[in-house]
């Protein structure tokens, strides 16, 4: 099997200027979906505190389970539970 060389990145100055005009774009983006998050979270609250019936009372973790189908069941710390049915 024949061996080659590695191969040799070389970086150019235009790829930092591109890669940091990215990032900012980026960074600029997730500030302004936090900003909305923060107002549209706000606003909600202000929604369920007047009683329009838009929140039933479930917290945002119920609401992402909800969206993605998880249903968590916990199971009780009792020993058949955690040993399974042993018979001796």
């Amino acid at each position: 099997m024949l061996r080659r060389k590695p191969t040799r990145l070389e970086l150019k100055l235009d790829d930092t200027e591109e890669f940091e005009s990215v990032k900012k774009e980026l960074e600029s983006r997730k500030k302004q979906r936090d900003e909305v998050d923060v107002v549209g979270v706000a606003m909600s609250s202000d929604m369920v505190g007047a009683g329009s019936g838009t929140g039933d009372g479930k917290t945002r973790e119920q609401i992402t389970n909800e969206r993605i189908g998880y249903k968590p069941h916990p199971k009780p710390n009792t020993l058949p539970s955690l040993f399974g049915n042993l018979q001796f």
